[in-house]
């Protein structure tokens, strides 16, 4: 049998998943070990009961300044922002998308300017939300939407002028009205894909609230890690690091597990 034609089984699957992350792992805990071997104070690479002592101290002593239990104060902070962004940016994705992609006269307008302002680099307007918006909540919600909403609707977009036009002209011929053809027609067959997209889009809108709450924000995961930098907690960083790694992986699981529950079609039925 040809390479290209072998398929791993279900274990398989899950060891070659793994692998890497356990190389990774294997590689980090020679190199640990051999650094703090040479010097036991040494902060660039912690051991892991370095890390464990760390998180346990974040996640489960209260700040004696704030009285807060910071690991998941930050989190709380970091998942409402993150929460409201996408919300708001898949919102706006939808409307313009199907705008643009159903209806001919608001494509002409709608359309290129999705298409300029998906080109407008977010971090480059993290000064100016800082202008308009203030320091507050919503100039880091608002860097979420105006990096992920123009994605979102230019998708959207592509995706409803794939529709085929047979659809329109026989709901048409049935009495179907405008109103009735987004809700019966281009609807169902676009949730999936807004979904689809969202996952998608989960690394940059983690990257523009971690860039964000890193220059302006008293809270969140983004400020703590940007906060201890400064004094090389490493121990700190790189679990933090993790912790949002996993919180993205479960967002993105708990959307596809959505998808799949939604819409079983999408997947060509498999559940």
């Amino acid at each position: 049998m040809r390479f290209i034609n072998r398929q791993p089984g279900r274990g398989g699957r899950w060891l070659l998943a793994l692998l890497p992350l356990i190389l990774f792992a294997l590689v980090y805990g020679i190199a640990s070990a051999a650094r703090l071997t040479d010097n036991p104070d040494d902060k660039l690479l912690p051991g892991l009961t370095q890390m464990v002592n760390a998180m346990a101290r974040m996640a489960f002593e209260a700040d004696k300044r704030s009285g807060e239990y910071l690991l998941w104060s930050d989190t709380a902070a970091s998942l409402i922002r993150l929460g409201l962004g996408l919300g708001i940016a898949a919102l706006m994705g939808l409307v313009f998308g199907v705008a643009a992609g159903v209806f001919p006269l608001l494509r002409a307008p709608l359309s290129p300017m999705m298409t300029v302002v998906s080109m407008v680099p977010p971090l480059a307007v993290l000064p100016i939300l800082f202008i308009v918006f203030g320091l507050d909540e919503l100039s880091k919600v608002m860097l979420i939407v105006i990096g992920v909403a123009p994605i979102l609707a230019r998708d959207l977009e592509q995706r409803a002028r794939e529709i085929p036009q047979e659809l329109f002209v026989k709901a048409q011929t049935l009495g179907a009205n405008s109103w009735t053809l987004v809700l019966r027609v281009v609807l169902p067959q676009l949730l999936s894909r807004l979904l689809v997209s969202l996952r998608l889009m989960l690394g940059s809108a983690w990257l523009f609230l971690i860039s964000a709450e890193a220059i302006s924000a008293t809270a969140g995961l983004g400020y703590r890690i940007f906060l201890v930098r400064r004094y090389l907690a490493m121990d700190v960083i790189l679990p933090y690091v993790v912790w949002i790694t996993l919180l993205a992986w479960l967002m993105d699981w708990g959307l596809r597990g959505l998808n799949r529950w939604l819409f079983p079609w999408s997947e060509g039925g498999r559940t």
